[in-house]
């Protein structure tokens, strides 16, 4: 008994590092795509940028979730997290396309709530779209 439980504590301690190391890879990804500096953004107070920051960890991390229940191996969960997050980039892209009329990123770093709302919700929602789909 004493083995098992060696062992889940390391496969959840390694899984755990993976998914950490992951979501700081991806979202400095989002931060390179963005048109705004997010941390510097969320010190000065903006909280369109937070709740659009935060949504998108969010959307990682459920992800991860995903892909850790459906998985068995680490290697597979970091490959179908890394594909659900292709898909969420993606996602964020579309979005930004959806709105002809004013530019997602303009509206969040001037402090637009609605906006940094509606991509929380987004992110959020395609995250579990996403979720679904993984094997």
């Amino acid at each position: 008994m004493n083995d098992f439980w060696e062992i889940a504590i390391v496969d959840t301690a390694a899984t755990y590092s993976v998914v950490v190391l992951c979501m700081i890879v991806f979202l400095t990804v989002f931060e390179m795509v963005t048109k705004y500096d997010n941390w510097k953004e969320i010190k000065k107070g903006n909280t369109a940028v937070a709740m659009a920051t935060g949504g998108k960890m969010f959307g990682i991390s459920n992800i991860f979730r995903f892909s850790i229940e459906h998985n068995d191996t680490l290697f597979q969960t970091i490959g179908w997290g890394v594909f659900g997050f292709v898909l969420l980039l993606i996602g964020y892209f579309m979005f930004e396309f959806l709105t002809p009329s004013f530019r997602i990123d303009e509206e969040i770093e001037r402090g637009n709530r609605a906006v940094g709302l509606l991509s929380l919700i987004i992110s959020a929602g395609l995250s579990y779209v996403i979720g679904a789909t993984i094997i």
